[in-house]
């Protein structure tokens, strides 16, 4: 079982471009390894892990959660509007 490996992918998105790393991990490897191991930090200088939210498949997580095969870690932006601000406005044109 220690030789068993899982496939992922490293999600970021920024209002200019997405980007989306498949990395391959020893099974049990944490969202925080997968981060590291997809080197996006290095391409988006701007991520603080320690103040960024960070989830699988759109469900919010911890950076040591457990990952299995196939899983999508979504590393989040902070909003630029609030969404019912954003309403309010378009309701107004």
């Amino acid at each position: 079982m220690a030789d068993e490996l899982i496939a992922v992918e490293v999600a970021y998105a920024t209002p200019e471009r997405q980007t989306i790393i498949a990395v391959t991990l020893p099974a049990g490897s944490t969202a925080e390894q997968a981060i590291a191991a997809s080197d996006i930090l290095q391409q988006f200088p701007e991520i603080d892990l320690s103040q960024r939210k960070v989830g699988v498949f759109g469900l919010i997580c911890k950076l040591d959660k457990p990952l299995t095969d196939g899983d999508r870690i979504e590393i989040y932006r902070p909003l630029q509007q609030n969404p019912m601000d954003a309403r309010r406005g378009r309701l107004q044109k």
